[in-house]
């Protein structure tokens, strides 16, 4: 953004859109993406500058806009959504765009839009599907009923918005001749099937393709792909993933942007879950970036993606507050010599339950692999436990309590 640019301040109504299914549509279209893509966002830009809205942010699929006025953004989103339908479209490109409106007073701080309305408007997009534009209530109210000529809106009720401590009174705008039947709404209240959604950080575009091609055929939605820490941070505000999936060497210097970019998203997105990609063992870095916490932190070398099923495991357990570390890394954090060493108590067979179990894996997936009944696993944790002194607490805290204490120096 320039320097000398200068946001709307006050009031102001913000617009956010993201294209549903982007990764299908890499997929399917390879090269032909790029072109797709350019003509999307000339055609939201047109339609967009017509209701004298100015573009705030763009992030691959996604934009972010702001408006003066809510009966602007309003008419911009109807006027966008029938630009949409109506293009030509090269043959196996459907691109359906999901738009969230909300409107309030923001702060501005080094020269970009920050505070809860931001990210209100943001997952009000995130709720909704390709070709729905959703209305805060907020913004509803504002309208009092002075709607652009061939639209209407329609109450769908209170959401549960993801990270948001109340839900959120939403209304769908209606455009004539266009769909107005969607499914129900993409809330916290995670619906079976509905997939974990992960945002890519790597300055290989081969690597970034690929992972997101792996993740997209079991299941995963990709909602954005950058080669840097600072666009890492940027699109995850913008998007609110599931989970991000990190280079640890990225620009400039290509040391360990990636560690402390993961950093700063456990410190300000606390409910974004961090994997980390290496292409080495690291044993220093995965301790600082464990902290004090391994809930919903992995630490894997790159090597591993190539076993498609237990890589999508890891980025599952992640995304769902576990954890998941490489079986190289736990080998030499556990196995390290140190004096007055809590691990010297441990029997060879519970330094191998405890190693299992820094790998992020559940009592049931430790009993898999050691080709033990879940029964022994469980008594070799709790000998684990009484071993190195845990309070009692939780069985989970105290598995993460466990695993930090393999790892402290």
């Amino acid at each position: 953004m320039a320097a000398s640019r200068q946001l709307p301040t006050g009031t102001v109504t913000f617009l956010f859109t993201d294209i549903e299914g982007s990764t299908r549509l890499v997929n399917k279209l390879r090269d032909g993406y790029a072109a797709v893509m350019s003509q999307h966002q000339d055609l939201l830009r047109a339609a967009f500058g017509r209701h004298n809205g100015e573009e705030v942010d763009t992030q691959g699929d996604s934009t972010f806009w702001v408006f003066r006025a809510a009966r602007e953004s309003v008419a911009a989103a109807a006027d966008a959504q029938r630009s949409l339908s109506g293009h030509d479209w090269p043959d196996g490109a459907e691109v359906r765009v999901r738009m969230g409106i909300h409107t309030g007073e923001p702060v501005i701080a080094e020269e970009r839009y920050v505070g809860l309305d931001v990210h209100r408007a943001a997952r009000i997009c995130d709720a909704g599907h390709g070709g729905q534009v959703l209305l805060s209530n907020t913004t509803h109210a504002l309208l009092e009923g002075d709607l652009p000529d061939g639209t209407s809106t329609r109450e769908l009720g209170d959401a549960h918005l993801k990270d948001l401590d109340r839900p959120e009174h939403l209304h769908q705008l209606d455009v004539a001749g266009l769909d107005t039947t969607f499914p129900a709404l993409n809330t916290t209240g995670r619906a079976a099937g509905t997939p974990i959604r992960v945002v890519l950080a790597d300055d290989s575009v081969l690597l970034r393709e690929g992972v997101a091609r792996i993740l997209s055929e079991a299941d995963f939605e990709v909602v954005g792909q950058v080669a840097n820490a600072d666009d890492l941070l940027r699109r995850i505000g913008f998007s609110k993933p599931d989970v991000a999936i990190v280079d640890i060497r990225m620009p400039p210097t290509n040391t360990d942007e990636g560690l402390q970019a993961a950093r700063a998203i456990r410190e300000r997105f606390p409910g974004v879950g961090v994997l980390v990609l290496s292409s080495y063992v690291e044993p220093g870095y995965a301790v600082e970036l464990l902290g004090e916490n391994t809930e919903g932190v992995g630490y894997l070398l790159k090597d591993r993606v190539a076993d498609v099923d237990d890589f999508a495991a890891a980025v599952r357990r992640v995304a769902q507050g576990g954890s998941a570390l490489d079986p190289a890394v736990v080998a030499q954090l556990v196995g390290r010599r140190r004096s007055d060493d809590p691990l010297d108590q441990l029997t060879p067979r519970e330094r191998e339950v405890l190693s299992l179990m820094a790998e992020g894996r559940s009592n049931a997936g430790i009993a898999l692999r050691m080709v033990v009944t879940e029964r022994a696993v469980e008594k070799h944790v709790t000998s684990i436990f009484a071993k190195l002194g845990l309070p009692a607490a939780s069985e989970d805290h105290r598995r993460v309590l466990a695993v930090l204490a393999s790892l402290r120096q």
